[in-house]
Formats: structure tokens, C-alpha cells, sequence
């Protein structure tokens, strides 16, 4: 339980205890295994400037962000670009193709998580053409390959069977990309009692094949899965990238859908 402090969430001290918890579940993987430490992606979405800047007192560097226009205007804030001048922002929500040019130049835009299909992956590499026309430091974007594991139509990403497809096209045919890995939502509210997570369990054999197939070292190659209620399940199953909200930021309000 995180305690509060004058009402409000205490950021500082959330950031702190899920670190422990992903240090504590990285130690207990196989001995084998040399996957890295698990990267913290702190989920600030509908959360105010306030808390992120409480974060990134203690050190924490890379947030989420699932809304556009909410990332856009957190980017641009000045508070941010003033005392967050290396932030990371990673964008893990659906994107539109029409939005892209919103989010694409974006100060401290360190990845898109949500790359589900071929048409938004060349629709980014386009984009990005011009960004790196304007500023030719900016060599690629870093992006991930989202995966529907759990088969919900109301989940975005592509089907496991074309996750090495995907991959490829990225690698292939898309020059201005970066893909780091793969990620996956997964269906909510899973009962461990019945055993380990289906959605992670095919999240990890999508990052076999495609490890096999493009030969890949698997410690290279990130798989970005698990949540605030089982990033824990997910580091041991082999997560290297746990995006976790409310365990740091609180209860989230339900953010209107108009």
C-alpha cells in the first residue's frame, strides 16, 4: 500500500517500492538466463505534471503515455522542458495514422510501443523521413511490434502467427525504424491460481520464433509486457519492459471517451 501524503499519492515512495519488487523478481529468473534488468516504464497517463516531475526527482527517466493529445501537451509543457530535460517518453496507447505528425516530433519522444500493422509502421517510416531532414541526429525511431495475444477484438495488434511478418517488414522495408521487440496488453484480471499467463506465454514464444528466425540473441531482443497488478508474473516469464501506473500514481480516474 502506498502511503499518502497530504492526500496525495506519494510518487516518490511508489517508484522506489516497484523497483524493489522488479529487483526482486529479476533475481529470482533462472541463472541461465541473461535477459537484462527490467526496464521501468512509469504509466502517467491522466496524471498530472506534478506527480511526473515527483517522479523524475528520484531518478526515474521513462514514462507512458496512451493518449496523443495528452502526451502532447505533457512534452511541450514547460515545467517538463525546463526540469525534465532527459525524460524518455514512450507512447503505449492505439495510434492513429492521422495523428502521427502530432506525436512524431515530439521533445524527448523515446518510443512507440503500439506498432500493430504494416500500414502504421510505414505510414512512421515516412514520417520520420522528415524529422530526420530537419535534424539529422534524430538517425531512427525506436519502436516496438504490439502483439494481441488474447485474441479480443477490442485489443489492437497483430495475430502471433504474423508477428515474425510484422518484424520483418520493419526490418526490411522500413529503414527509418528501430524495432527493438515486441509488447502485449493481454486480457485483464487474470486468475494465477490457475496457473502462469496464457498472454505471456505467447508473447515469449513470439520472441523465440522471431529470435530464430531473424538470429537474434534473445537477451537483445525486448519483450514489453506486464502491469501494475502482474509486472512481477511477467519479469518471470521474461519481461525486460513492465509498464506500471497506478502501483506508482495511484487509482486512475476513467478518462472520458468523448
Amino acid at each position: 500500500m502506498i502511503r499518502k501524503v497530504m492526500g496525495e499519492v506519494d510518487v516518490k515512495l511508489g517508484i522506489r517500492q516497484t523497483l524493489a519488487a522488479i529487483e526482486e523478481a529479476h533475481s529470482k529468473r533462472s541463472k541461465t538466463s541473461n535477459l537484462p534488468k527490467p526496464l521501468l516504464v512509469a504509466v502517467s497517463k491522466t496524471k498530472p505534471i506534478e506527480l511526473i516531475l515527483d517522479g523524475y526527482s528520484v531518478g526515474q527517466r521513462d514514462f507512458g503515455e496512451n493518449y496523443v493529445q495528452e502526451l502532447v501537451e505533457k512534452a511541450n509543457d514547460p515545467r517538463i522542458l525546463d526540469q525534465c530535460k532527459d525524460i524518455r517518453w514512450h507512447f503505449i496507447g492505439h495510434l492513429q495514422t492521422n495523428k502521427i505528425n502530432k506525436i512524431i516530433g515530439l521533445p524527448n519522444l523515446h518510443m512507440i510501443q503500439t506498432v500493430h500493422d504494416i500500414k502504421l509502421a510505414d505510414n512512421l517510416n515516412k514520417a520520420w523521413e522528415k524529422v530526420k531532414a530537419v535534424d539529422p541526429e534524430n538517425q531512427k525511431l525506436n519502436v516496438l511490434v504490439q502483439i494481441n495475444t488474447s485474441g479480443e477484438d477490442e485489443k489492437n495488434g497483430t495475430q502471433p502467427a504474423d508477428a515474425v511478418n510484422l518484424f520483418r517488414h520493419v526490418l526490411e522495408k522500413c529503414p527509418n525504424l528501430l524495432c527493438h521487440g515486441i509488447m502485449t496488453i493481454g486480457r485483464f484480471g487474470h486468475d494465477y491460481g490457475t496457473g502462469p499467463n496464457p498472454d505471456f506465454i505467447e508473447l515469449m514464444k513470439c520472441h523465440q520464433d522471431i529470435c530464430g528466425t531473424f538470429e537474434r540473441d534473445p537477451a537483445e531482443l525486448q519483450v514489453s509486457m506486464g502491469m501494475s497488478d502482474d509486472y512481477v508474473n511477467a519479469i518471470e516469464m521474461g519481461s525486460t519492459i513492465v509498464r506500471v501506473g497506478s502501483s506508482i500514481f495511484g487509482a486512475r480516474a476513467k478518462k472520458n471517451a468523448a
